[in-house]
């Protein structure tokens, strides 16, 4: 079988604007093989859907999936009772009943705390002023974490994205110096203790995970917790301030907020591909998989499927079933934290709502081949002006 679409997609398109080409490879091509990426890409949504469910047949348990090359064996990285022990000590923290219970105060003023800083100077910058900040301060919360500077533990992550998103583009990659430093910092955790410290609790656990165990299932939180939070809150504001129409109608009503974000989530998801490797021969949307190739999930394909989201391109904060995207995966490795990243962004978006006249003076497109956010979101407001 022939791939000519595939054939002729480069990394830097799937970077820059990966749109239109995700969309040709749906129609003609959606299990199609690309030479840039040395593997498949599954663009079509239940194609997509039944990958990330079937860890049967696709696994992330391969020498060569990106964070595994990074930091080792992770819950990231592994799949069926590794996987489990792995996830369970942590996931249970974000269950949506502890995720309220736990976080809902801090999240409130924490981002209270932020946009009370940035009101009297009229503008910001939301991703580096906003969303960036917000983000690391809830890892750090969640962690145990918070007495760590913040720009150290943002090091930390984005050397971790980095390395992932070089490997992704089949580029070398080696474990940066940061992983180092959080390593030391992880293990001090875990001695330290404390009623607070979910590291402590974990290391403590009957799964028994070791300290470089820990220390990489919490890499792996970093960036899924701050980079990919930073994204959907970043692209969420550039989304909504981008549409007046809609941004209107959120105004008169804030119960259209959580729809707004959905439809943001969807529609540019801040983590864009997943992988995964075939454990067998099989057959995939007419496609001949073979064991052991690489079948890359383009979660930003899917979540654009017209046979699921008509008009899919469009955005539309009261569109029908927006929440069947699957920018928070599926199946074994579903996030467990979707519900503290839509806390976030909701309380960070509900809070910039109400500072007077908030305008979009400038974003950039959002980029990245994994992680996909604008560079900037520039906003202003009418400071002082405190009638709404």
């Amino acid at each position: 079988m022939t791939y000519p679409i595939g054939a002729s997609a480069t990394v830097e398109e799937l970077t820059e604007d990966p749109h239109p080409l995700l969309a040709r490879l749906r129609a003609a091509e959606p299990v199609s093989w690309l030479p840039a990426l040395g593997g498949w890409l599954v663009t079509r949504h239940d194609l997509a859907r039944d990958v990330m469910r079937d860890a049967s047949a696709y696994t992330v348990d391969d020498p060569r999936f990106s964070t595994a090359q990074l930091i080792g064996p992770s819950m990231l990285s592994l799949d069926g009772p590794a996987h489990t022990r792995h996830r369970e000590p942590f996931a249970r923290t974000f269950r949506p009943a502890e995720t309220r219970a736990r976080f809902t105060a801090f999240v409130a003023a924490e981002v209270d705390r932020l946009v009370t800083a940035l009101e009297p100077a009229g503008r910001a910058e939301l991703r580096a002023d906003l969303a960036g900040p917000l983000a690391v301060a809830v890892v750090a919360e969640a962690l145990g974490l918070g007495d760590t500077d913040a720009a150290t533990i943002r090091s930390w992550y984005e050397a971790l994205v980095a390395g992932v998103s070089a490997i992704t583009a089949g580029e070398e990659a080696v474990v940066p110096e940061a992983y180092a430093l959080l390593r030391a910092r992880v293990e001090e955790a875990i001695k330290e203790g404390g009623p607070s410290s979910l590291l402590a609790e974990v290391a403590g656990r009957p799964e028994g995970l070791s300290g470089a165990e820990v220390v990489a299932d919490t890499a792996v939180l970093m960036f899924g917790g701050i980079d990919t939070t930073e994204g959907m809150i970043t692209n969420a504001a550039a989304h909504l301030l981008g549409h007046p129409d809609q941004y209107a109608r959120v105004r008169a009503d804030p119960g259209l907020l959580g729809g707004a974000i959905e439809e943001s989530v969807r529609l540019e998801p801040s983590a864009s591909v997943i992988d995964r490797y075939a454990v067998r021969d099989v057959t995939l949307g007419g496609s001949p998989v073979r064991a052991g190739d690489l079948v890359r999930v383009s979660i930003a394909g899917a979540n654009r499927d017209p046979e699921v989201f008509p008009d899919p391109d469009r955005y539309d904060i009261e569109r029908p079933g927006a929440d069947r995207h699957l920018s928070f995966a599926r199946g074994p490795h579903f996030c467990f934290g979707a519900h503290l990243a839509r806390m976030e962004t909701t309380t960070a978006l509900a809070a910039l709502l109400r500072l007077p006249s908030l305008r979009l003076d400038h974003t950039d497109s959002a980029r990245g081949l994994v992680f996909r956010k604008p560079a900037e979101v520039r906003v202003s407001w009418d400071a002082g002006d405190t009638s709404g």
